[in-house]
Protein backbone atom coordinates (compact mmCIF):
# COMPACT_ATOMS: atom_id res chain seq x y z
CA UNK A 1 0.00 0.00 0.00
CA UNK A 2 1.27 2.76 -1.18
CA UNK A 3 1.80 6.70 1.00
CA UNK A 4 -0.90 8.37 -1.19
CA UNK A 5 -3.41 5.47 -0.28
CA UNK A 6 -2.78 5.92 3.43
CA UNK A 7 -3.09 9.86 3.19
CA UNK A 8 -6.59 9.64 1.23
CA UNK A 9 -8.21 7.19 3.81
CA UNK A 10 -7.26 10.07 6.49
CA UNK A 11 -8.49 12.49 5.15
CA UNK A 12 -11.42 11.65 3.27
CA UNK A 13 -13.11 11.09 6.61
CA UNK A 14 -12.08 14.10 8.15
CA UNK A 15 -13.52 16.20 4.79
CA UNK A 16 -17.09 13.97 5.59
CA UNK A 17 -16.91 14.77 9.11
CA UNK A 18 -16.87 18.56 8.33
CA UNK A 19 -19.92 18.42 6.07
CA UNK A 20 -21.78 16.35 8.50
CA UNK A 21 -21.42 18.68 11.04
CA UNK A 22 -22.57 22.29 8.62
CA UNK A 23 -25.31 20.02 7.56
CA UNK A 24 -26.44 19.00 11.28
CA UNK A 25 -25.87 23.16 12.33
CA UNK A 26 -29.34 24.44 10.41
CA UNK A 27 -31.01 21.59 12.16
CA UNK A 28 -29.38 22.22 15.59
CA UNK A 29 -29.67 25.86 15.28
CA UNK A 30 -33.91 25.49 14.36
CA UNK A 31 -34.17 23.39 17.81
CA UNK A 32 -32.41 25.82 19.45
CA UNK A 33 -34.57 28.67 18.69
CA UNK A 34 -38.01 26.49 18.97
CA UNK A 35 -36.90 25.81 22.70
CA UNK A 36 -35.74 29.46 22.92
CA UNK A 37 -39.42 30.59 21.89
CA UNK A 38 -41.43 27.78 23.82
CA UNK A 39 -39.96 29.07 26.99
CA UNK A 40 -39.22 32.98 26.35
CA UNK A 41 -42.10 33.20 23.16
CA UNK A 42 -44.81 34.39 25.21
CA UNK A 43 -43.19 37.36 27.08
CA UNK A 44 -41.70 38.68 23.84
CA UNK A 45 -45.07 39.05 22.52
CA UNK A 46 -46.29 40.43 25.51
CA UNK A 47 -43.66 43.19 25.41
CA UNK A 48 -44.12 43.54 21.16
CA UNK A 49 -47.74 44.29 21.93
CA UNK A 50 -47.13 46.33 24.91
CA UNK A 51 -45.05 48.82 22.72
CA UNK A 52 -46.58 48.77 19.76
CA UNK A 53 -49.92 49.58 21.56
CA UNK A 54 -48.57 52.56 23.20
CA UNK A 55 -46.37 53.73 20.53
CA UNK A 56 -49.57 53.52 18.04
CA UNK A 57 -51.74 55.51 20.68
CA UNK A 58 -53.97 52.65 21.08
CA UNK A 59 -53.51 53.23 24.93
CA UNK A 60 -52.80 56.24 26.72
CA UNK A 61 -49.11 56.30 26.83
CA UNK A 62 -49.17 58.27 30.22
CA UNK A 63 -50.39 54.78 31.88
CA UNK A 64 -48.52 52.77 29.92
CA UNK A 65 -45.75 54.11 28.22
CA UNK A 66 -43.69 52.04 25.69
CA UNK A 67 -41.08 49.57 26.10
CA UNK A 68 -38.30 51.83 24.92
CA UNK A 69 -39.64 54.85 27.32
CA UNK A 70 -38.81 52.54 29.97
CA UNK A 71 -35.27 51.13 29.54
CA UNK A 72 -34.45 54.70 28.78
CA UNK A 73 -35.49 56.07 31.85
CA UNK A 74 -34.26 52.56 33.99
CA UNK A 75 -30.66 53.30 32.12
CA UNK A 76 -30.37 57.02 33.01
CA UNK A 77 -31.57 56.17 36.55
CA UNK A 78 -28.80 53.63 36.78
CA UNK A 79 -25.72 55.36 34.92
CA UNK A 80 -27.36 58.87 36.62
CA UNK A 81 -26.87 56.67 40.15
CA UNK A 82 -30.25 58.09 40.95
CA UNK A 83 -31.38 54.86 41.21
CA UNK A 84 -28.28 52.85 42.51
CA UNK A 85 -28.93 53.98 46.15
CA UNK A 86 -32.38 53.00 46.39
CA UNK A 87 -31.31 49.38 45.29
CA UNK A 88 -28.88 49.26 47.77
CA UNK A 89 -31.01 50.87 50.60
CA UNK A 90 -33.37 48.12 49.81
CA UNK A 91 -31.04 45.15 49.70
CA UNK A 92 -29.62 45.64 53.08
CA UNK A 93 -33.15 46.17 54.18
CA UNK A 94 -34.66 42.57 52.76
CA UNK A 95 -30.85 41.31 52.98
CA UNK A 96 -30.98 42.03 57.00
CA UNK A 97 -34.88 40.60 57.36
CA UNK A 98 -34.42 37.63 54.84
CA UNK A 99 -31.13 36.77 57.21
CA UNK A 100 -32.40 36.79 60.35
CA UNK A 101 -35.33 34.85 59.24
CA UNK A 102 -33.02 32.19 58.37
CA UNK A 103 -31.13 32.36 61.29
CA UNK A 104 -34.35 31.90 63.28
CA UNK A 105 -36.80 29.84 61.55
CA UNK A 106 -33.85 27.10 60.10
CA UNK A 107 -32.68 25.61 63.64
CA UNK A 108 -36.25 26.39 65.09
CA UNK A 109 -37.72 24.31 62.22
CA UNK A 110 -35.04 21.91 62.43
CA UNK A 111 -36.29 21.31 65.88
CA UNK A 112 -39.53 21.11 66.26
CA UNK A 113 -39.41 18.77 63.55
CA UNK A 114 -37.53 16.17 65.27
CA UNK A 115 -39.35 16.96 68.66
CA UNK A 116 -43.49 16.22 68.80
CA UNK A 117 -43.67 18.33 72.06
CA UNK A 118 -42.19 21.63 71.04
CA UNK A 119 -44.69 21.23 68.15
CA UNK A 120 -47.39 20.61 69.76
CA UNK A 121 -46.67 23.50 72.17
CA UNK A 122 -46.31 25.79 69.70
CA UNK A 123 -48.05 25.06 66.52
CA UNK A 124 -51.33 26.54 67.65
CA UNK A 125 -49.75 30.16 68.29
CA UNK A 126 -47.33 29.75 65.37
CA UNK A 127 -50.64 28.71 63.49
CA UNK A 128 -52.34 32.24 64.58
CA UNK A 129 -49.60 34.44 63.67
CA UNK A 130 -49.22 32.90 60.38
CA UNK A 131 -52.54 33.54 59.28
CA UNK A 132 -52.68 37.49 60.35
CA UNK A 133 -50.96 39.35 57.55
CA UNK A 134 -47.62 40.69 57.99
CA UNK A 135 -49.34 44.06 56.74
CA UNK A 136 -52.12 44.05 59.27
CA UNK A 137 -49.69 44.13 61.73
CA UNK A 138 -47.62 47.02 60.41
CA UNK A 139 -49.13 49.87 62.08
CA UNK A 140 -48.37 47.91 65.59
CA UNK A 141 -44.83 47.55 64.52
CA UNK A 142 -44.79 50.83 64.13
CA UNK A 143 -46.37 52.00 66.89
CA UNK A 144 -43.52 49.80 68.69
CA UNK A 145 -40.30 50.21 67.08
CA UNK A 146 -41.36 53.80 65.18
CA UNK A 147 -41.35 54.74 61.94
CA UNK A 148 -37.40 53.84 61.20
CA UNK A 149 -35.70 51.03 59.77
CA UNK A 150 -36.67 48.42 62.80
CA UNK A 151 -40.29 48.39 61.69
CA UNK A 152 -39.23 48.02 58.10
CA UNK A 153 -36.79 45.24 58.90
CA UNK A 154 -38.98 43.51 61.05
CA UNK A 155 -42.12 43.34 59.26
CA UNK A 156 -40.09 41.76 56.07
CA UNK A 157 -38.50 39.50 59.09
CA UNK A 158 -41.92 38.59 60.33
CA UNK A 159 -43.69 37.94 56.64
CA UNK A 160 -40.64 35.70 55.91
CA UNK A 161 -40.47 33.80 58.92
CA UNK A 162 -43.30 31.50 58.08
CA UNK A 163 -42.83 29.91 55.02
CA UNK A 164 -38.92 29.09 55.70
CA UNK A 165 -40.53 27.57 59.40
CA UNK A 166 -43.36 25.15 58.01
CA UNK A 167 -41.04 24.48 54.88
CA UNK A 168 -38.37 22.89 57.08
CA UNK A 169 -40.66 21.19 59.78
CA UNK A 170 -42.51 19.71 56.53
CA UNK A 171 -38.95 18.02 55.17
CA UNK A 172 -37.75 16.99 58.38
CA UNK A 173 -41.19 14.92 58.97
CA UNK A 174 -40.89 13.76 55.36
CA UNK A 175 -37.64 12.23 56.02
CA UNK A 176 -38.07 8.32 55.30
CA UNK A 177 -38.20 6.92 58.63
CA UNK A 178 -36.74 3.72 57.01
CA UNK A 179 -33.50 5.96 56.52
CA UNK A 180 -33.53 6.53 60.39
CA UNK A 181 -34.18 2.85 61.72
CA UNK A 182 -31.57 1.69 58.72
CA UNK A 183 -29.06 4.41 60.93
CA UNK A 184 -29.96 3.36 64.49
CA UNK A 185 -29.33 -0.48 63.54
CA UNK A 186 -25.74 0.26 61.94
CA UNK A 187 -25.25 2.04 65.61
CA UNK A 188 -25.93 5.55 64.41
CA UNK A 189 -26.10 8.06 67.61
CA UNK A 190 -29.11 10.84 67.25
CA UNK A 191 -26.31 13.24 66.59
CA UNK A 192 -24.99 11.32 63.93
CA UNK A 193 -28.08 10.47 62.14
CA UNK A 194 -29.61 13.87 62.33
CA UNK A 195 -26.52 15.72 60.69
CA UNK A 196 -26.29 11.95 58.09
CA UNK A 197 -29.98 11.05 57.70
CA UNK A 198 -32.39 13.93 58.48
CA UNK A 199 -30.48 17.34 57.67
CA UNK A 200 -29.78 15.89 53.90
CA UNK A 201 -33.46 14.60 53.42
CA UNK A 202 -34.59 18.13 54.45
CA UNK A 203 -32.44 20.59 52.64
CA UNK A 204 -34.81 20.14 49.54
CA UNK A 205 -37.99 21.27 51.19
CA UNK A 206 -35.57 23.82 53.35
CA UNK A 207 -34.67 25.74 49.68
CA UNK A 208 -38.52 25.65 48.85
CA UNK A 209 -38.87 27.77 51.98
CA UNK A 210 -36.18 29.96 51.42
CA UNK A 211 -37.48 30.46 47.76
CA UNK A 212 -40.65 31.58 48.99
CA UNK A 213 -39.28 33.68 51.81
CA UNK A 214 -36.67 35.61 49.29
CA UNK A 215 -40.27 36.33 47.11
CA UNK A 216 -41.98 37.24 50.01
CA UNK A 217 -38.90 39.68 51.59
CA UNK A 218 -39.30 41.85 48.32
CA UNK A 219 -43.34 41.93 48.29
CA UNK A 220 -42.97 43.04 51.78
CA UNK A 221 -40.40 45.11 50.91
CA UNK A 222 -42.39 47.37 48.70
CA UNK A 223 -44.89 47.97 51.05
CA UNK A 224 -42.77 49.15 54.05
CA UNK A 225 -40.80 51.65 51.77
CA UNK A 226 -43.79 53.17 50.62
CA UNK A 227 -44.88 54.17 54.54
CA UNK A 228 -42.60 56.90 55.92
CA UNK A 229 -39.86 55.71 54.21
CA UNK A 230 -37.62 58.62 51.41
CA UNK A 231 -35.30 56.12 49.55
CA UNK A 232 -35.55 52.61 48.77
CA UNK A 233 -37.23 51.00 45.30
CA UNK A 234 -40.24 50.71 46.94
CA UNK A 235 -40.30 54.79 47.94
CA UNK A 236 -39.08 55.45 44.26
CA UNK A 237 -42.53 53.47 42.93
CA UNK A 238 -44.31 55.89 44.99
CA UNK A 239 -42.44 58.90 44.75
CA UNK A 240 -42.34 58.14 41.01
CA UNK A 241 -46.15 57.67 40.58
CA UNK A 242 -47.30 61.16 42.44
CA UNK A 243 -45.13 62.89 40.63
CA UNK A 244 -46.81 61.55 37.16
CA UNK A 245 -43.13 60.40 36.60
CA UNK A 246 -44.87 56.83 35.14
CA UNK A 247 -41.40 55.57 32.82
CA UNK A 248 -39.47 56.02 36.01
CA UNK A 249 -42.41 54.31 38.07
CA UNK A 250 -41.67 50.96 36.11
CA UNK A 251 -38.37 51.01 35.84
CA UNK A 252 -38.06 50.84 39.36
CA UNK A 253 -40.82 48.15 39.21
CA UNK A 254 -38.10 45.78 36.27
CA UNK A 255 -35.64 46.71 39.04
CA UNK A 256 -37.94 44.82 41.78
CA UNK A 257 -38.44 42.15 39.03
CA UNK A 258 -34.78 41.34 38.50
CA UNK A 259 -34.01 41.34 41.83
CA UNK A 260 -36.31 38.66 42.83
CA UNK A 261 -35.23 36.30 39.78
CA UNK A 262 -31.81 37.25 40.51
CA UNK A 263 -32.41 36.20 44.04
CA UNK A 264 -34.35 33.11 42.78
CA UNK A 265 -32.11 31.85 40.24
CA UNK A 266 -29.27 32.24 42.92
CA UNK A 267 -31.00 29.98 45.49
CA UNK A 268 -32.00 27.24 42.67
CA UNK A 269 -27.70 27.23 41.99
CA UNK A 270 -27.12 26.88 44.96
CA UNK A 271 -30.01 24.44 45.60
CA UNK A 272 -28.47 22.36 42.90
CA UNK A 273 -24.94 22.55 43.70
CA UNK A 274 -25.63 21.00 47.62
CA UNK A 275 -28.65 18.67 46.47
CA UNK A 276 -27.42 16.65 43.29
CA UNK A 277 -29.98 14.03 44.05
CA UNK A 278 -32.59 16.29 43.96
CA UNK A 279 -34.05 18.31 40.33
CA UNK A 280 -35.14 21.93 41.07
CA UNK A 281 -37.33 23.83 38.82
CA UNK A 282 -36.88 27.16 38.14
Amino acid sequence: MSLQHIEQRVTIPAHGGGTSLGADFPRLASRAVVRFLSRYGILIAFLATWQVSSSAGWVNAAVLPPIDTIVTALWNGLAGGTLLGDIAISLQRAGLAFAAAVAVAIPLGLFMGQVRAVETALDPILQVFRQTSALALYPVFILLLGLGEASKVFVIFWATLFPLLLNTISGVKQVDPKLLEMARVYGATRLTAFRRVVLPGAVPSIFVGLRLSATTALLLLIASEMIGANKGIGFQVMNAQYNFQTPLMFAAIVILAGLGLIANQALVSLQRRLCRWSSPTD
